[in-house]
């Protein structure tokens, strides 16, 4: 028997006047915090069930429910927070390891808010999105470096693959089994009608989605969950994925619950056989050797696709990103500490890695040092929350950015952190068909199109109050972008100046 007890994180505050016991809150609840008591003919909660994710509130029809934080608080002390004392009572209890869900939670800078963007007014006019021509088109991939001409004096005009996007936007990697088949299929439809990608992530493609082909980039991890040649074949760009924001060095791991008929089947694995990717590709030790699976898959493609490397972003990521551009990949995919994740270690995710706006900055001045820039392009991704943030992560050298949890945010998703446990109750980070058919997938794309779209024509409010008519001319602008409340070394790694200056 535990020693200690937890008190309940959230309370459920439930006005009985209110209340007709319509039961909805207890159909909704994939926890089972709700209940009907038949004996006093009213409803009761199990509040230490509770995860806070708002749906037996959002669908209570007499609004006589809410979820606030527990005030029931330990012994203030700074140097051991109440979450910490708890967690310890967990380990204890338990001798596992703590896991966790989507990105780092904790109040740590986020430079994002720390950057403010310059604007035209008299010596360099800005320009109207709605009168004058605007370019938010981006095009991914190696670009040549000088200008070339056959025997006739004709420019030639051949180009490595490109992905072409009408906005500098990705839906980032979320694979099927961390998240439904509807939430899959939303993301799918959403990037086919807005004219961008997005990425399987390390789970297979479900044979379904193949249809969708032209706007999907597969992903190549270290467990190659669901690789095959039809697979390869099937998709617009190729990522091999070597790490991720939310888990630096660590590999990737969808519980055996999780393996359930077509998850199953696209992955190529038993069901309930825990789908484990080791830290490290076995094959792959030194630049060299990612160079030989980077070419195995431009051979298994016939040089048809471009290949992305995925890297999380880490101290030494400058150093990284110099190798891997010369390695042959066509795309480099950073994603910094922030980013989500269905299931990290508590520990790893929150202690390990660094901001993407450091890692972007820092990867964007080495390559350009070096010549090396316009051999590959740069994706970031990691809490990118707002069409400023896109603009903003494109001036410091990106050309696009994925999103992850912003998509999910659209969809539903009320970031409750509990995706490893496989009851979402909004349908999106779980199997269970019950929990499934709750996100409808015409509705999902259509917000997540209303989301690209809505932030497409603030990019280009942005830019025009910029005096600035293209994402390529917006590309490593640092001069339109100014820091707040920043140290001289942080100034100095951003490449920017002090607002003021």
């Amino acid at each position: 028997m535990s020693i200690e007890f937890i008190y309940p994180e959230f309370e459920v505050i439930r006005n009985e006047s209110r209340c007709i016991a319509c039961r909805v809150c207890e159909r909704q609840c994939a926890n089972e915090v709700h209940s009907y008591d038949p004996e006093r003919g009213i409803m009761v909660a199990d509040e230490s069930k509770c995860v806070n994710c708002h749906r037996c509130v959002a669908l209570c029809p007499t609004r006589a429910l809410k979820i606030v934080k527990s005030d029931c608080a330990l012994r203030e002390n700074a140097n051991w927070p109440q979450s910490t004392i708890n967690e310890i009572y967990k380990q204890a209890s338990s001798g596992g390891v703590l896991l966790s869900s989507m990105g780092n939670p904790n109040p740590l800078p986020v430079y994002w808010d720390k950057i403010l963007i310059n604007a035209s007014q008299v010596t360099n006019p800005s320009i109207d999105p709605l009168r004058e021509p605007m370019e938010t088109k981006v095009c991914l991939g190696k670009k040549k470096q000088e200008i070339r001409r056959d025997e006739n004096g004709k420019l030639v005009c051949e180009m490595t693959p490109q992905l072409e996007l009408s906005v500098p936007i990705m839906f980032s990697a979320m694979s099927y089994g961390s998240i439904s088949y509807n939430a899959h299929a939303s993301l799918a439809r959403a990037a086919t009608e807005l004219g961008i990608l997005y990425n399987t992530g390390e789970g297979g493609l479900h044979e379904d989605f193949y249809v969708y082909g032209a706007n999907t980039i597969v992903q190549v991890a270290s467990g190659r969950f669901g690789v095959h040649k039809d697979y390869l074949e099937a998709a617009a760009a190729v990522e091999i994925k070597m790490g991720q924001g939310a888990k630096p060095g660590i590999g990737g791991h969808l519980p055996g619950a999780k393996i359930v008929g077509d998850v199953s089947r696209t992955r190529m694995i038993p069901e309930g056989t825990d789908a484990i990717s080791p830290a490290p590709h076995h094959d792959i030790y030194s630049i060299e050797d990612l160079r030989q699976l980077v070419y195995s898959l431009k051979e298994a493609t016939e040089y048809k696709k471009p290949v992305i490397v995925k890297v999380a972003a880490v101290h030494n990521i400058a150093a990284i990103a110099s190798g891997i551009a010369r390695s042959g990949a066509d795309i480099i995919s950073i994603d910094g500490f922030r980013g989500g994740t269905g299931a990290a270690p508590t520990r790893i995710r929150n202690n390990v890695g660094i901001p993407i706006e450091l890692a972007l900055a820092s990867v964007d001045q080495r390559l350009r040092e070096e010549g090396i820039r316009d051999n590959v392009s740069l994706v970031v991704g990691g809490s990118i929350r707002s069409s400023a943030d896109v603009v903003k992560a494109v001036a410091l050298g990106a050309d696009a950015c994925y999103i992850g949890t912003a998509a999910l945010i659209a969809l539903g998703c009320h970031l409750c952190r509990t995706c490893h446990s496989g009851k979402c109750n909004w349908g999106i980070a779980t199997q269970r068909p019950d929990l499934v058919k709750r996100l409808n997938p015409d509705i999902g794309s259509k917000r997540l199109i209303n989301l690209v779209r809505a932030w497409q024509h603030e990019i280009k409010e942005l830019m025009g109050g910029m005096g600035i008519n293209s994402i390529e001319a917006l590309r490593g602008n640092r001069l339109m972008l100014r820091g707040v409340g920043l140290n001289e070394k942080e100034l100095q790694i951003l490449g920017i100046s002090h607002a003021g200056e």
